[in-house]
């Protein structure tokens, strides 16, 4: 013990989230050991923001306890409201600290940081300047071909110690698991569905698909990936199911005689997208994976140990 106590200043900063972070570990580290400043930002947390946040968590924690042992009393006390002034400040300003816009938004972040969004802009940018000024007018087959990959490379590069600094933390909160991976598809799917939709209307084509027969393809192979990955984990839960596909499509057409691969990839995606019955087929897998990654849900709890 040195006797030193955390300033005021620091408290304040702490409980409204505005303490810059390394200044924030420090006071965290010097709670594990001062009981009076310990207190002193409990008060504080719980006056603030946050202590809406917290009153929550703390009856729901309760709520749960109490269903989970039916002999138990139901006399414990409700957990304490945060103060008027808190709450009303809170719903005030639905982007603060602890709101739920700001955690979802928080929770969605790993999703489109890092290398994934700029190579899907690299690849619809790409292809559309190679259709256009770079002598490629039939590039819209091989858009095709990658676009139901990189919605499922994305899930996979958005949930783990890789893409998240504070993986460890988020893992251990009552919101990890199925709706925290979740979370990160519906940011994946929610940049590159129209972005590369866009970008495949924009390519001109005599032989190809339409430019939005992917988004069946891809939104099955994404379930399918989190389905998979209760079993295997995710990145290889991806490497089966984008591969698969890329083996599938680029295989026979790579492996076909007589060049004019371009001709040759057009007529394999019609095979794979064209019609009622092919998209009706991928709507189908589309549920059927969405039924297995529900039954599987509590397997999504323990995807670090796979």
């Amino acid at each position: 013990m040195t006797g030193w106590h955390a300033p005021d200043h620091f408290v304040t900063r702490y409980a409204d989230g505005s303490l810059p972070e390394s200044d924030a570990w420090s006071l965290e580290k010097h709670l594990e050991c001062c009981g009076t400043c310990a207190a002193r930002v409990s008060r504080a947390v719980r006056g603030a923001a946050a202590g809406v946040v917290l009153a929550e968590v703390r009856e729901a924690v309760l709520g749960n306890a109490r269903e989970a042992v039916p002999g138990a009393p139901h006399a414990a006390k409700a957990a304490p409201r945060a103060p008027a002034a808190a709450r009303k400040a809170h719903r005030a300003r639905p982007w603060a600290p602890g709101s739920r816009p700001a955690r979802i938004l928080w929770a969605a972040g790993p999703a489109v940081r890092g290398a994934w969004l700029p190579a899907v802009l690299l690849v619809a940018v790409g292809a559309v300047a190679l259709a256009h000024a770079g002598g490629l007018p039939d590039a819209r087959p091989w858009l095709l071909a990658l676009a139901p990959v990189l919605p499922v490379a994305g899930v996979a590069l958005s949930y783990g110690p890789h893409a998240d600094p504070l993986h460890e933390i988020a893992a251990a909160t009552p919101s990890a698991g199925l709706r925290l991976v979740l979370t990160r598809t519906a940011a994946v799917l929610a940049v590159s569905l129209p972005l590369l939709t866009l970008a495949g209307a924009l390519l001109p084509s005599s032989d190809a698909p339409g430019a939005a027969a992917w988004l069946l393809p891809g939104l099955a192979l994404t379930l399918a990936s989190l389905a998979l990955a209760g079993h295997v984990g995710v990145r290889t839960a991806t490497a089966v199911t984008g591969g698969g596909w890329l083996c599938a499509v680029l295989g026979p057409v790579l492996a076909a005689p007589g060049g004019r691969l371009t001709a040759h990839l057009s007529e394999r995606l019609s095979s794979f997208l064209d019609g009622a019955p092919a998209q009706g087929g991928w709507a189908a897998a589309a549920v059927l994976c969405a039924a297995v990654l529900a039954t599987r849900r509590p397997a999504h709890h323990f995807l670090e140990m796979r």
